[in-house]
């Protein structure tokens, strides 16, 4: 029996040392969501704040609430609160202070804090140094020092909407729908130093007045107060809230929550994924380097922590083992309470054979790098689930999609298709349910191309890694056994009907039918190939290289494999190329191991490698560290090694299927409709897009509500495999 590694360590050495990620802690963001509690549904909220002990406090059109284990409910605590009408607060040397009816107050500092302001119905307060304090009311500004009264203006129709300290400055800055105002303190005078309109929210930053308008967001110099053009090239353009925090500036919309980047860019958040609503009421400061914001119906705590890749594998592998394993099947799970993971349940889908390969690759990967007794019995649970495929259907090689005990199989369901399109599917293509002769089990028909992959990929990866020789040959008799059924039933996966499968069909009648620039011809040969010399390097019995130079010879699919993939392009009407199939993507990817790395001889060796780079550089812009990944397992070299770092950097803590939309942003460049179904000029972090798998790098849009969570699969095969390859270090200390 032949062996040889995927990719040998010297070529690792060689070719990758130079472009290794070096895995020290970056930040890592992620958020802790607080609803209004039930009694509390209808409450307006208006402002929140945190103090140094972490408490968090909102004003509310009931009082004072607290954030307080993921719920906004009444504070209690301080009665003497309870009894007062609260207009505002600030946080002031990290201390909660109140502006009320009739005072400024605090508890802290041993409540000695109680200053009478003597106006009537006052708006906002600000505090500059040494508790200068300013209030404003619709027609009335009064400075405050020392308790004292020190200076005070009736101004008409003043209605302010915002006060602000501008601590470089030593000014205070009041806001009004249509007007900014300074206000110096060492000798107070008042300014009107900008008419506006539709203004909403003021801050100073890099000493600069920032503006935020219902339609964008203007600048004016700090000194000369001349404004700059309005900037709509946001992510929301109506704006509700702007704070400088931590040297950073944030932005609150109707359309959520955005920071400004070094680079003019801005991370956005927004959905559930990281809000309770998208409509921002308010922004702050929060405990340990996080971010309050505030919104209509809740709070989101936006946290800020330093980890390292290796963390966020191991924080991903619990979850998996927790809650993403059905019969050693790798599963998402759906949720009957929208977001709520402790109402999952495990469902079927067309894939589990595929998705439970990706994992268990990972684990193989896992063990490989780290010999952990933890990933090597999660690799051999998963191989029995992925076995079982196979060994229930009855029918020799034929791997079924998935089973489930009788009477609890769901069909198509779990997959989110409609019921009109499950029963047209299912009478076009006989995707049903089979009882197996104990009559204790269904396993699913009609098994797809996507399925052989997944086998074919993992079994070569098993047979090579696996560290106990009786289950690495359970794995070779696996693709001998499924290659031998593909070519008893004449290139075709034949169901229990007798009649091949909607997608299983490498028959060159079928394959060589496509025009050459439509990928369905290029895959399949592709396919077929890697399977075939996946077998003969495992097994050495020349009936699979014969069959595969038959193949090459009469119906030419070396010349169909070997194709560049920019010959690919769009075909209108073709039922199954009208447009880039990701899908496809994922399947070549996880084919071109086999596909490269056991070819016959070094002249095909190379020319496949050709075939692959070529389809690796359509795939770049995707920054997908899987197919980066998978090209160095075939031997390529400049693998995009930062961009894949940044892919699982960006790559969401949040595991739920939240719905997302981007559709209209500003800050993006959108480019015209093309086949790749690719919106934006760029490809959009992970944590900013819909939740998805390997083949919806371009899905902006979308997602279930809420109504499942995703196995972290999506992870822990990139990086795992990014760690075999010596692409990413082992985790280093900052």
């Amino acid at each position: 029996m032949k062996k040889t590694l995927f990719l040998p360590s010297l070529i690792l050495s060689i070719s990758l040392t130079a472009q290794q990620y070096s895995d020290t802690p970056f930040t890592q963001d992620y958020s802790d969501t607080f609803e209004l509690d039930s009694s509390l549904e209808n409450v307006a909220l208006s402002q929140v704040r945190s103090d140094r002990n972490g408490a968090v406090k909102i004003i509310s059109s009931d009082g004072l609430l607290q954030a307080w284990d993921e719920e906004l409910t009444k504070d209690v605590r301080y009665r003497p609160l309870a009894d007062m009408q609260l207009i505002a607060m600030e946080s002031y040397q990290d201390q909660f202070i109140y502006l009320t009816d009739k005072a400024v107050l605090s508890n802290a500092w041993g409540g000695k804090i109680y200053i009478e302001h003597g106006i009537k119905n006052p708006l906002q307060f600000a505090i500059g140094k040494e508790f200068m304090t300013l209030i404003a009311s619709q027609n009335e500004l009064v400075l405050l020092k020392d308790g004292k009264k020190i200076w005070s203006k009736t101004e008409s129709a003043l209605n302010p909407i915002a006060a602000f300290f501008d601590e470089k400055g030593e000014r205070f800055l009041i806001l009004t729908k249509n007007a900014v105002f300074e206000l110096k303190t060492g000798s107070p005078k008042l300014s009107k130093v900008y008419n506006g309109q539709d203004l909403v929210d003021i801050t100073v930053y890099k000493g600069n007045i920032v503006l935020g308008t219902s339609n964008g967001i203007l600048t004016l110099s700090g000194a000369s107060f001349s404004p700059g053009t309005i900037d709509r090239k946001l992510p929301g353009t109506a704006i509700t809230s702007i704070t400088s925090i931590n040297d950073e500036i944030w932005f609150g919309s109707t359309k959520g929550a955005f920071k400004l980047r070094k680079d003019g860019k801005y991370d956005y958040y927004a959905s559930k994924r990281w809000l309770v609503d998208d409509e921002v009421v308010d922004i702050a400061k929060g405990p340990n380097k996080s971010v309050l914001v505030l919104t209509k119906k809740g709070l989101g705590k936006i946290n800020f922590v330093k980890m390292t890749l290796a963390e966020k594998a191991e924080y991903f592998q619990k979850i998996q083992g927790l809650r993403h394993v059905r019969y050693g099947l790798t599963v998402n799970t759906g949720l009957s309470t929208p977001g709520d993971v402790s109402t999952g349940t495990y469902s079927d889908t067309d894939n589990d054979g595929l998705w439970t390969s990706m994992y268990l690759a990972g684990e193989l990967f896992r063990y490989a790098v780290t010999k952990s007794e933890d990933a090597k019995l999660n690799a051999y649970e998963a191989f029995e689930g992925m076995e079982r495929l196979t060994n229930i259907t009855g029918i020799d090689g034929f791997p079924s999609r998935s089973y489930e005990r009788d009477g609890y199989e769901q069909g198509l369901g779990s997959n989110g298709f409609s019921e009109e399109w499950r029963k047209k599917f299912i009478a076009e293509n006989g995707r049903i349910w089979r009882l197996t002769e104990d009559k204790r089990w269904r396993w699913k028909s009609s098994t797809s191309s996507d399925e052989t992959c997944g086998h074919f990929f993992v079994y070569a990866l098993f047979a090579e890694l696996a560290p106990d020789k009786e289950w690495r040959d359970r794995a070779i008799h696996q693709i001998k056994i499924q290659m031998d059924h593909i070519i008893d039933n004449d290139w075709y996966l034949v169901d229990w009907n007798g009649k091949p499968t909607a997608w299983g069909k490498w028959h060159p009648d079928y394959v060589n039918s496509f025009p050459i620039n439509v990928g369905d011809r290029r895959l399949n040969s592709t396919l077929i190939l890697s399977f075939l010399q996946t077998t003969y390097h495992f097994t050495g019995d020349e009936k699979y290289k014969k069959a595969a130079k038959k193949l090459i010879k009469r119906h030419g699919y070396d010349e169909n494999a070997n194709r560049p993939a920019s010959v690919i392009g769009f075909e209108e009407g073709e039922s199954l190329s009208d447009r880039w199939n990701h899908s496809d993507d994922e399947m070549y990817f996880l084919t071109i191991p086999g596909f490269v790395n056991y070819s016959f001889d070094a002249e095909q060796k190379e020319k496949h490698f050709g075939a692959v780079k070529s389809h690796w550089e359509v795939e770049r812009s995707e920054k997908n560290p899987l197919w980066n990944y998978l090209f160095a397992l075939t031997g390529g070299k400049n693998i995009d090694s930062e961009e894949s770092a940044w892919w699982l950097r960006e790559f969401p803590m949040d595991l739920v299927d939240w719905k997302i939309d981007n559709s209209e942003r500003m800050d993006l460049t959108k480019i015209k409709p093309n086949f790749r179904s690719q919106t934006y000029s760029e490809v959009l972090p992970p944590d900013e897009r819909v939740l998805s798998l390997h083949n919806g790098a371009y899905r902006n849009d979308g997602g279930s509500g809420g109504k499942r969570e995703y196995s972290p699969y999506i992870y822990l095969m990139p990086y795992w495999a990014g760690r075999y390859v010596e692409a990413i270090s082992a985790p280093k200390s900052e």
